[in-house]
């Protein structure tokens, strides 16, 4: 009894220590320590959006290029830190959503951007990096070509623009509201007019690369209601057939406002734009909600601290700036990717044009976000172990999300915006996140029709919607794998990318028969466990790889491992070979334990000299052709494998490199060189593997195991989800001591490279003991791998 009353006493004054330290780590701040900057060179449209809360609606940011559009979608195209000259200050900026451009001026009157290589034919403007300041929720730039300071800020569904003129008897401001910005496709409508003096509304209507491909009868909508600080002197207008002075609006393509000014030096002059994808009404009442009497410099304050507030749940301690640096820009990334398109009043567009409503909890509040997202295509090796650990609101709105998507059009979509189908990849691995978020105790929705969706994208193929993704499910169904088609499509009979589908599907057929698992759904779970095995259908035991087949069982002829985009999407058949995530003991015994060790290492040495990727190439797909690619999302568990093949020293080493030498610190050298960090995927995956915590599973185990790697810091105060806290330290630890001696949770001898989540959930703190040579007697009992 003494022993217990000593333990217990033990135990409150550890958690009132942490609780006191980690109150005094939020007052040092860590928001010095995001650089927005850092990845800009090749950024997609969504990626640099620094004038935005986290998941905000208003995510304004400079353009370089965002009228030049981009023919397949995707390409990176917005703000490139290799520009010189901004073109205008956007406020939407979403996968598949770009418009509503301002930019003040002064001069002769233009209304055209311009170019970049002929910016005075246009109203561009050259700017110097030195007159730039990027934070998160702040923006700042000398627009060199007229003299004005330009700065952004915003809330969650408003946008504030701060504009210092010098004295000038032709200052202006143009709203460009008509034009082609960033991922918006076609305009196929606009209009915006002036309802007085000093207020406008308007909006305009695309039609996205995807939506055209994935939900052809779709569109995106944006409207804005604006608030104006000084009337202007006169309004002129503006459209794709001229400009037509002395008017106060304007329909059409290519339609905006011009407001002119004469300014003295140091003139102010302040804008609020209130955003909605519903309706100009909802623009209105989301400005008049948030900003009706919010000054620009509160509403930056107000950014700052949401900011501050959220990174400060997890508190890094080192002596290491850089590593700091690297943390909490990644983790900075990870809350901007996605963004609300619900209002304050809780409408939310949906795919037919009507308008949702959320709904009210008993205490009249709204208990979810619609969000706007990209597909969850490999966001279970980082994005969603994140919002897991310390963010579960988000997962939790993610799954709301997708279950408005089911309820009102009988599918998950693999991406979405405003109710349409973008699929990102075609592969869907919706069902997989929710499973996940179920497993991992999040589960404030409604279960019962979330696992008949998550049954449903597994096992369902009669009438899918081509943006659900899975359009080949039915001869993945009939075959337990899918057959490789030699032309470029994916249908009911396969896929050209049919080896890395059946590898995706085999996953999260056994993420939804866990799931089926823990509701009691025996037969189900026999299905689909039975559909997890779909993988070892093409493992060639000769080669040890993953070789695509046809439709008769075959090998596919003239194959090589390394050539991508043959039966991988995205990859090639040495780095898909190790996406069996839910059976890494399979894998395992099918390759030869010493086999399977012996390769992986040798992958990653190679890999090494090429910075874990593509090298110093500027390119989305640079590494697509290497043995391993860390700037794409096929392979971001794979260093991991080494803790289920009793060789956890490996995972430590690699996953140690990796954070030091695929990330940096520069616009260029940021996540590789100009590599795809799809909405702050790369961002999470360092912040947790930093951590020394990772799920190869995506936590989608019936009860997930968190894995255990080399953290980085010197000490980690983490706020959980469910409000506890747990603190992560190291001792001895250097860059050289990156091997993990010995471990104590909660002052029990830790042996094993993992432990279960549930009990790191409860919190308390872990102590790794670190050394520059691997203890290999330590951590070789391997997680549990099948189920």
């Amino acid at each position: 009894m003494k022993r217990s009353r000593k333990l217990l006493n033990s135990v409150v004054i550890g958690l009132s220590v942490l609780t006191t330290a980690f109150a005094g780590n939020e007052r040092d701040g860590v928001f010095k320590y995001v650089d927005p900057k850092i990845g800009t060179a090749h950024s997609r449209w969504f990626f640099y959006t620094p004038a935005a809360v986290p998941y905000g609606m208003a995510k304004l940011a400079p353009s370089t290029n965002g009228h030049y559009g981009n023919p397949s979608g995707w390409e990176a195209v917005g703000y490139d830190t290799r520009h010189n000259s901004i073109e205008g200050f956007v406020h939407f900026h979403e996968w598949q959503v770009g418009g509503i451009s301002f930019m003040p001026a002064t001069g002769p009157l233009r209304v055209k951007p311009g170019d970049l290589e002929r910016k005075e034919e246009g109203y561009r403007s050259g700017f110097d990096k030195r007159n730039e300041i990027a934070q998160p929720g702040y923006y700042k730039v000398l627009l060199e070509d007229y003299q004005i300071t330009a700065e952004l800020t915003a809330t969650k569904h408003v946008g504030f623009h701060r504009y210092t003129f010098p004295q000038n008897k032709e200052s202006r401001i143009l709203l460009d509201i008509g034009n082609e910005q960033g991922e918006s496709g076609e305009v196929r409508n606009a209009e915006i007019r002036m309802t007085d003096a000093t207020h406008f509304e308007g909006f305009v209507i695309t039609y996205p690369k995807y939506v055209k491909t994935y939900d052809p009868k779709g569109q995106v909508s944006m409207y804005i209601y604006g608030e104006i600080s000084k009337k202007p002197v006169n309004v002129g207008a503006f459209t794709a057939n001229g400009i037509q002075p002395k008017s106060n609006a304007a329909k059409g393509k290519g339609a905006g406002l011009y407001l002119e000014y004469q300014t003295t030096v140091g003139e102010v002059i302040e804008i609020k734009v209130g955003q909605s994808y519903t309706s100009v009404a909802n623009a209105r009442e989301n400005l008049m909600a948030e900003a009706k009497n919010l000054s620009f410099e509160k509403a930056k304050i107000n950014a700052r601290n949401t900011w501050e507030a959220e990174l400060g749940k997890l508190y890094v301690e080192g002596s290491n700036q850089k590593d700091k640096v690297k943390f909490y820009t990644g983790l900075y990334h990870a809350l901007l990717g996605r963004g609300t398109s619900s209002d304050v009043n809780g409408s939310f567009p949906k795919h037919d044009g009507s308008i949702g409503k959320l709904p009210r909890d008993k205490n009249g509040n709204f208990s979810y976000s619609i969000y706007n997202t990209d597909a969850i295509w490999g966001a279970y090796w980082n994005i969603t172990q994140l919002w897991a650990l310390s963010y579960p609101q988000h997962y939790n709105n993610y799954v709301q999300s997708q279950l408005e998507i089911y309820k009102a059009r009988g599918w998950f979509a693999d991406g979405v915006v405003n109710g349409n189908f973008v699929s990102g990849v075609g592969t869907n691995m919706v069902g997989l996140a929710i499973a996940g978020a179920y497993a991992s105790g999040i589960r404030d929705y409604d279960t019962k029709l979330a696992y008949e969706a998550v049954k449903n994208n597994e096992l369902s193929y009669r009438n899918r919607l081509e943006g659900s993704g899975k359009m080949d499910l039915s001869a993945f169904i009939k075959y337990g794998y899918s057959p490789y088609l030699v032309k470029n499509v994916t249908d009911s009979t396969g896929s050209h990318f049919s080896a890395s589908h059946t590898l995706e599907y085999s996953f999260s057929s056994f993420a939804a028969a866990q799931m089926a698992k823990s509701l009691g759904k025996k037969d189900d779970y026999q299905k689909l466990i039975k559909y997890s095995e779909g993988w070892k259908l093409l493992f060639d035991p000769i080669e040890k790889v993953i070789h695509p087949k046809d439709a008769a069982g075959k090998f596919i002829d003239k194959f090589d491992a390394m050539e991508p985009w043959i039966g991988f999407q995205e990859g090639n058949a040495i780095q898909y070979t190790f996406y069996v995530p839910h059976n890494p003991a399979g894998l395992i015994t099918a390759t030869g334990k010493s086999a399977f060790n012996e390769k992986l290492n040798s992958i990653f040495e190679t890999a090494q000299k090429n910075s874990f990727g593509g090298g110093k190439e500027i390119d989305a797909f640079a590494g697509i052709k290497s043995l391993y690619n860390h700037g794409n999302q096929p392979n971001l568990h794979v260093s991991w494998l080494f803790n289920f093949s009793g060789k956890p020293w490996l995972t430590q080493k690699w996953t140690r490199a990796i954070c030091d030498e695929f990330y940096g610190t520069e616009s260029i050298h940021g996540y590789g060189y100009g590599q795809d960090e799809d909405q702050g995927q790369l961002g999470a995956w360092y912040v947790m593997a930093s951590l020394g915590l990772f799920d190869v599973k995506g936590l989608t185990d019936l009860r997930p195991v968190i894995q255990l790697g080399s953290p980085v810091f010197d000490k980690a105060s983490i706020r959980l989800g469910n409000g506890k806290i747990l603190v992560i330290e190291t001792q001895n630890n250097t860059k050289e001591n990156v091997y993990v001696q010995s471990a104590r949770f909660n002052d029990k001898v830790l042996d094993n490279c993992w432990l279960y989540r549930d009990e790191l959930m409860k919190g308390g703190k872990l102590v790794m003991v670190m050394g520059n040579q691997p203890n290999e007697n330590r951590g070789k009992t391997a997680p549990p791998s099948e189920q």
